[in-house]
């Protein structure tokens, strides 16, 4: 786990939510001093605790670990979560090109 990507991305999704330390602790049920250690870089969570972090941010453990840049997260009771993986490869391409050209559109609506 690269340290300092998962500190920045932690605090900025703390920020993103407008949580305090204490606020994500007491939602991921975790001391509010583990929230500051995390942040800090000097403490590691364990997976169970990233999974906690994750899910009272409302974020994949993949934005908390850098390997995805969106802050989004998709719930197994979404429709579109539960039926992608019955797509093949090239479907759920060409889905993903879809759902990008609806956000967009999205975007320019709300301007």
């Amino acid at each position: 786990m690269d340290t300092d990507i998962f500190c920045e991305r932690l605090k900025k999704a703390r920020e993103m939510r407008k949580l305090t330390q204490n606020e994500l602790g007491n939602k991921a049920q975790l001391p509010p001093s583990s929230i500051a250690h995390f942040e800090a870089g000097s403490r590691k969570p364990s997976f169970d605790t990233l999974r906690r972090l994750s899910s009272a941010l409302e974020v994949t453990t993949d934005y908390l670990l850098g390997r995805v840049d969106e802050p989004v997260i998709a719930t197994s009771g979404d429709a579109l979560f539960r039926d992608i993986g019955k797509l093949s490869a090239n479907d759920r391409e060409l889905a993903g090109q879809f759902l990008k050209i609806l956000a967009e559109r999205n975007v320019k609506n709300e301007k």
